[in-house]
């Protein structure tokens, strides 16, 4: 039995190198490839630059709007048996601005940088959420190899101690009752092994979901734990001055004062100029050159009450603003407890765990040699087994638990970043674009991706 023992350890530490060696695919390629890959960053980048052309959008309110238009008439009459007929064909350029708005433009401009702001955070945010679901599909998958290859060497075990059960039964050392205990316990190992196949064919789904590509050798080895501080309170407020999160929600507030500012400047007077230039052609006979220039200033009286309601929506949509930046804050602190803490459970839970396995080693194979003995039964060997594959199981899980909880507190405080992992790898960003759309007359020029 020791020698099966051995064998089945032997089977198992092969099978591990076999996921992390030398060809593993590394935590840093995994992330690197879903960076690449992941539909939703593509998604927020893109949305982030449709945001940009908002501000394009706000500035239109200023600048002038100059159109050209040409067009013809024909004009025909049948009088005393006379017919007479003629064309006019008018051809001219139109001109038309506001120059005074209450500073409306100004502060649907202010809303619009906001809000490209906003969708740059959030960028971040969605790249956050996508690299830390890659790292939990990741460890999914290298935990439950690992738990299929440990309730393998299970089901081998308790089928060699249902032979051995069998064997000494039939020389007459046993009994029937250890041959049923034997066979219930396989039984019920294989069950757990096929369930854990299952887990693992769902694990490896979700992590070609996010990588866009089938796992390969795994290899959980990282050096991200440098970018954590000494302490909670050094991780608290690096989430609170650069978790995109929070920083999102501020510009969400920016956005929502300057709404309010503008709804407001609804009541005051608005001012515009426009201008016409043109000629016309009737038949062979061009008529001259003829414009306008006109100045208006207008001012709401009423509304039937519109400009009003504007108003108190807008103000109600900054003080939510407000609420959801606390709501944001107070979650972000809340994970970054929860994160740290998580370490520190997992920590003490490996230790526990790897002494539990060591012990429970030395006991089976101890109760294996007393029931060869005569001094224990086959239930207490079916027992001790039981008793260690529990302690490796929860090691395994101690131990995807311990990354997975470094990544959260990485993403808690805001940095679990292409940039902060350095991860090789082109940063998805519209500051650039925004920037061209602020220098852009639309019509005019177009804005280089």
């Amino acid at each position: 039995m020791r020698k099966n023992l051995v064998a089945s350890v032997l089977a198992l530490t092969l099978a591990a190198w076999s996921v992390g060696g030398a060809q593993a695919q590394s935590i840093t390629q995994a992330l690197t490839a879903a960076y690449n890959y992941a539909p939703d960053l593509a998604s927020a980048h893109l949305a982030a630059k449709s945001s940009a052309e908002n501000v394009a959008l706000a500035r239109a309110g200023k600048l002038p709007v100059i159109g050209a238009s040409v067009g013809s008439t024909y004009d025909w009459s049948i009088a005393g048996g006379d017919f007479a007929d003629s064309t006019v064909s008018t051809a001219g350029l139109s001109y038309n601005q506001t120059i005074f708005d209450n500073f409306k433009t100004e502060a649907q401009i202010e809303a619009a940088r906001a809000g490209a702001e906003a969708a740059e955070y959030q960028i971040r945010n969605t790249e956050q959420n996508v690299l830390l679901a890659v790292v939990q599909a990741y460890m999914d998958v290298l935990s439950n190899r690992q738990l299929v290859a440990l309730r393998q060497e299970n089901v081998n075990f308790y089928q060699a101690q249902l032979q051995s059960a069998k064997d000494r039964l039939d020389v007459g050392e046993g009994t029937r009752i250890d041959v049923a205990q034997a066979e219930a316990r396989l039984a019920q190992g294989d069950a757990t092994y096929r369930a854990s196949q299952a887990s693992l064919e769902i694990s490896q789904a979700t992590f070609a979901r996010y990588v866009g590509a089938p796992p390969q050798n795994l290899d959980a080895s990282h050096n991200y734990s440098r970018l954590i501080p000494n302490s909670l309170q050094g991780a608290l407020s690096e989430a609170e001055t650069g978790h995109p999160a929070i920083m999102l929600a501020k510009a969400a507030i920016r956005a929502a004062q300057a709404g309010s500012d503008a709804a407001s400047a609804a009541f005051g007077p608005t001012a515009t100029v426009s201008g016409r230039i043109g000629t016309a052609l009737s038949g062979t006979t061009l008529q001259g050159i003829s414009g306008q220039l006109g100045f208006s200033i207008t001012v709401p009286i009423y509304a039937g009450g519109a400009i009003g309601a504007g108003v108190r929506q807008a103000n109600l949509d900054q003080i939510k603003s407000e609420v959801d930046a606390m709501s944001a804050y107070d979650q972000i602190r809340e994970a970054v407890i929860a994160a740290w803490a998580g370490i520190q459970s997992a920590d003490a839970q490996i230790s526990a765990a790897t002494a539990a396995v060591s012990a429970g080693r030395e006991v089976l194979e101890g109760t294996i040699q007393e029931r060869d003995l005569g001094t224990s039964t086959t239930l207490d060997v079916l027992n001790s087994q039981a008793e260690l594959t529990t302690a490796r199981e929860s090691l395994i899980n101690a131990q995807t638990n311990k990354v997975i909880a470094t990544f959260s507190l990485l993403s808690a405080m805001g940095r679990l970043t292409a940039g902060n992992l350095g991860l090789p790898v082109e940063v998805k960003t519209a500051v650039q674009y925004n920037q061209a759309v602020e220098d852009v007359w639309q019509e005019l020029r177009t804005v280089a991706e």
